[in-house]
């Protein structure tokens, strides 16, 4: 279910008196499909909002629910932040809503939208949700790249995409249903039908958050990967010349973030809170990577649980990384 722009959420303080640029990201907002994106041209590069209401995949993998109610949270919590220069304008398309058990139902049009967005030249940034959330931005970023193909542009087979995950966990089970955990394996085997490399990265991978089988199924996918333990300040430097050196071999980039990647301490409010994680300097300097190189098409943000956050902290910690991708 499509539920449109609510522009109650996108409010925060209002510093006219004062001098200088008082902006904030609130003030820059407007609804996606206003007129304003009317051409091609107009909205190129224009980052563009999409909520995905979703508890069903983390119910269905057994996890703690609640990531339904983020989209409307972390508008909230990003609406008053600064605009500051860089950020002169910001669409914002509404939501898709998964209430009824339609996982699946509520992923195609997640990305009928996604693939809406991009055609019109904007740059999704999804917030989900579950992790569920990353089968239908992939899907969406898929349908854009078929439809540039037969429109003539460059090939999408000959385009490299590189999956970017920051996460502790693989989600790469095979149990179906779909659920939050089966994305990406969804996702490996879209590509193995469609006869394109399945060029998969995930930062953060907790050694006690996935079992053997799942370290197995990586394996055997070519999935590169690092731990959580080697994710640390102190590795910065050699994950930015590892990140920098996939990000040279590829044409497209998806950024997908899962917020249990970073510490409880950072991030209490999701389905999984992380024993070690990574700390947000860390992904935030990896993130601002990606966004640097120029070949970011979408990005979401996944498993936020406002009812299980404390003092907004998660939210704050999302918001902060959703500022450095817009």
């Amino acid at each position: 279910m499509r539920v449109p722009f609510d522009d109650k959420v996108w409010a925060g303080r209002c510093d006219d008196g004062e001098p200088g640029d008082t902006r904030r990201v609130f003030n820059q907002v407007v609804p996606f499909g206003d007129g304003r994106q009317g051409e091609r041209e107009s909205c190129r590069e224009m980052p563009v909002i999409v909520g995905f209401g979703s508890d069903e995949g983390v119910r269905r993998n057994q996890g703690r629910t609640g990531a339904a109610h983020a989209p409307k949270e972390l508008r909230r919590a990003l609406a008053g932040l600064p605009a500051k220069v860089a950020l002169t304008s910001l669409a914002d398309a509404g939501d898709v809503v998964c209430d009824d058990g339609d996982l699946e139902g509520a992923q195609v049009e997640l990305a009928q939208v996604v693939s809406d967005v991009l055609a019109s030249g904007g740059r999704p940034l999804v917030f989900g949700g579950g992790h569920e959330v990353a089968w239908g931005t992939y899907s969406g970023l898929r349908l854009h790249r078929e439809r540039e193909a037969v429109a003539g542009a460059r090939s999408a087979a000959s385009r490299k995409l590189l999956i970017v995950n920051f996460d502790a966990h693989f989600d790469l089970r095979q149990k179906r249903p779909a659920n939050s955990g089966t994305p990406f394996d969804q996702i490996a085997n879209d590509c193995a039908e469609r006869g394109v490399p399945f060029n998969y990265v995930c930062f953060g991978i907790s050694d006690l958050g996935n079992t053997a089988s799942l370290f197995a199924h990586a394996e055997q996918l070519g999935v590169r990967y690092v731990l959580d333990v080697d994710m640390q300040d102190v590795h910065l430097p050699q994950r930015l010349n590892e990140l920098q050196s996939l990000l040279d071999a590829t044409d497209d980039v998806y950024l997908t973030i899962d917020l249990d990647v970073l510490p409880a301490a950072t991030a209490p409010g999701v389905s999984a809170p992380a024993a070690l994680g990574v700390p947000l300097s860390v992904v935030e300097a990896m993130v601002q990577r990606v966004r640097a190189s120029g070949k970011l098409r979408v990005a979401d943000i996944a498993e936020y649980n406002p009812s299980l956050d404390q003092d907004k902290r998660t939210a704050r910690a999302a918001a902060r990384l959703a500022y450095r991708l817009l």
